[in-house]
């Protein structure tokens, strides 16, 4: 038991240093490039749906808005499809648009929580929001990776999970994922309407 502890925390320790290697101002250069933003049809969307973590509850993080609006995750109440993102992962932004459509479509069914896991905050999510055009989608941030750190250590980007109204884990899909099928919504509803039995 103490072994696992300790490869967790040292796991952790090298996922943070790996999250600030990617997330040092890197990417302004990066920007200088001519490349196409990534799409759909240059991002393979392989995430894959997990039920291993039924169960779990929500975890007791506070997430922030650029406004500084305080969110506690625990306390929302209502059915929660949470995403986790940055600006520099390729599937995340690719993932973006559909799950702002998947927000507007299923509104008063689920709540799409998007937090951005960008150690710079605000400061890189507010322009690509503006960018994006992204009007259903919330602008929370989680800049001392308090959400990865709880996901065990930093998971790989993007992760989004499937919470009832009551903060259980229904499920949850590790990697970039199509939120823009009929497939997607149906997974959504019909895992919230069973849970509610």
């Amino acid at each position: 038991m103490a072994k696992s502890r300790l490869f967790l925390s040292g796991f952790a320790a090298l996922t943070a240093f790996g999250l600030a290697a990617c997330d040092n101002g890197a990417e302004e250069a990066a920007q200088e490039n001519v490349a196409p933003p990534p799409t759909s049809e240059t991002i393979e969307l392989t995430g894959t749906l997990d039920e291993s973590f039924a169960g779990e509850a929500i975890p007791e993080i506070t997430v922030v808005n650029p406004a500084g609006e305080e969110l506690l995750l625990s306390e929302v109440g209502e059915p929660v499809l949470l995403n986790l993102w940055a600006t520099w992962c390729a599937p995340c932004v690719v993932e973006m648009p559909l799950l702002d459509e998947l927000a507007a479509d299923l509104q008063g069914q689920v709540r799409v929580l998007t937090v951005s896991e960008d150690m710079r905050g605000a400061e890189v999510v507010e322009p690509f929001f503006a960018q994006a055009d992204l009007p259903n989608l919330p602008q929370w941030l989680d800049p001392d990776n308090d959400l990865a750190f709880t996901f065990g250590g930093g998971p790989v980007l993007p992760l989004t999970v499937l919470y009832d109204a009551e903060g259980n884990e229904l499920w949850r899909v590790i990697g970039a994922y199509d939120w823009g099928t009929e497939e997607a919504r149906a997974k959504i509803l019909e895992a919230l309407a069973a849970s509610e039995t």
